[in-house]
């Protein structure tokens, strides 16, 4: 199915709603029944009609579509969060006794699940660096039913290979879990390497507006199905018609926001690489990046999020560079088309900052709509601000 197929047309059946050319709003919690059989019949098998919009709704089946074939999924979910699609996806196929493998250093709330909640059930875990084959393979043990990956995770872009992990955990009946919220399923697609459930927070690249919070779960329509029934409508974590219309809306200009983004982020690489005050710059598709291959291998892009580790003998010299930014806004997340960044200094306390350890003078910067004068201006005037600073 081509691309611009599915973001412009697929799943819109325009004939049904005056041919209008964007997708009605369908502001509904609940839907009418002519007869008491229809209703029954909803009753017996919720996920095939509408009933009740905490589970399905018409204007959120266009988006599930959609962002299903994307990835090349038989079936998607959307909830109200990425956090939520982390938390179902691992809920559902977990019992008590059973073990998670992770790799290290998983997005907050996947660790906080995997450290503080599920504990509670007698769900271990094991935290793993996944950038080696061997490392699952070894960690693997007799009641591990889960392992959870992230590639590239979002500070330091550590990937795994998703071909061999899928592989591996197959022949151990393992269900993998795959976060791609860095790629989009544009420019990396998990499902089809054989992974079982890919997950994404829409609220970045998906939405690119800054505007929404959503997350997507795709996998086979049976897992999807099951989950369906279970997890996603006992926690009530569905997304809203108004935020799937505006993840709708996002997926029309999605493929002309990622080459923009692209091409200004390649830009941008070579001139922070060789400025003085950096020390390293960290990126999936730099040559100089350790896992560069594998990275060509299985990703067509990578988008602008990069890390760069700032050369400051102090954490005030930091906070002074990124609080002299006037255009490049300090806030959490990516993917609108606003450029961001925050620094990892700004998770600790001043009295904790160890200059000798260069994950705490880590920056990292997300490459939005701007321009690539406009960005670099910004940065060295606030480059300029700290010349004279350790």
């Amino acid at each position: 199915m081509e691309r611009s197929y599915i973001l412009n047309e697929f799943a819109e059946d325009r004939e049904d709603y005056f041919r209008a050319i964007a997708p009605p709003i369908i502001q509904s919690s609940n839907f009418a029944f002519k007869t008491v059989d229809a209703m029954r019949k909803s009753f017996e098998n919720e996920y095939s009609t509408w009933l009740y919009s905490r589970g399905l709704n018409p204007t959120v089946e266009i988006l599930r579509k959609k962002l299903a074939a994307l990835d090349c999924a038989e079936d998607c979910l959307v909830f109200n969060s990425g956090a939520a699609a982390i938390f179902a996806s691992v809920l559902a196929n977990v019992k008590s006794g059973d073990h998670i493998l992770s790799v290290k250093n998983p997005y907050t709330w996947a660790k906080k699940m995997f450290e503080d909640i599920l504990p509670r059930f007698q769900v271990t875990h094991t935290y793993i660096d996944g950038t080696n084959i061997e490392n699952f393979k070894n960690a693997i043990q007799p009641n591990t039913a889960v392992i959870y990956l992230e590639s590239p995770n979002s500070w330091t872009y550590e990937l795994q290979d998703l071909k061999a992990v899928a592989d591996l955990a197959k022949q151990n009946g393992i269900i993998t879990i795959c976060d791609n919220s860095y790629c989009t399923p544009l420019y990396q697609r998990p499902y089809e390497l054989g992974i079982d459930l890919v997950l994404q927070s829409a609220t970045k690249y998906i939405s690119g507006h800054s505007d929404t919070v959503a997350g997507v779960l795709s996998g086979s329509r049976k897992m999807i199905e099951r989950i369906f029934n279970s997890e996603y409508m006992n926690i009530g974590s569905g997304i809203q018609p108004f935020n799937a219309w505006l993840l709708i809306r996002g997926l029309r200009t999605l493929e002309a926001r990622l080459e923009r983004i692209d091409r200004t982020t390649k830009a941008i690489i070579p001139l922070l690489r060789n400025h003085p005050r950096i020390e390293k710059l960290i990126f999936p598709l730099d040559p100089e990046f350790p896992q560069f291959e594998l990275a060509k291998k299985q990703m067509q892009g990578a988008c602008g999020l990069m890390t760069i580790i700032i050369k400051a003998t102090e954490c005030a010299t930091i906070e002074h560079f990124c609080n002299s930014l006037k255009h490049i806004l300090m806030a959490v997340s990516w993917g609108g088309h606003e450029s961001l960044i925050i620094p990892k200094c700004s998770g600790m306390r001043p009295d904790q900052f160890n200059a000798a350890n260069p994950e705490h003078r880590m920056l990292r910067l997300y490459v939005g709509l701007e321009s690539v004068d406009y960005l670099m201006n910004d940065l060295n005037q606030a480059f300029l601000a700290i010349e004279h600073l350790s």
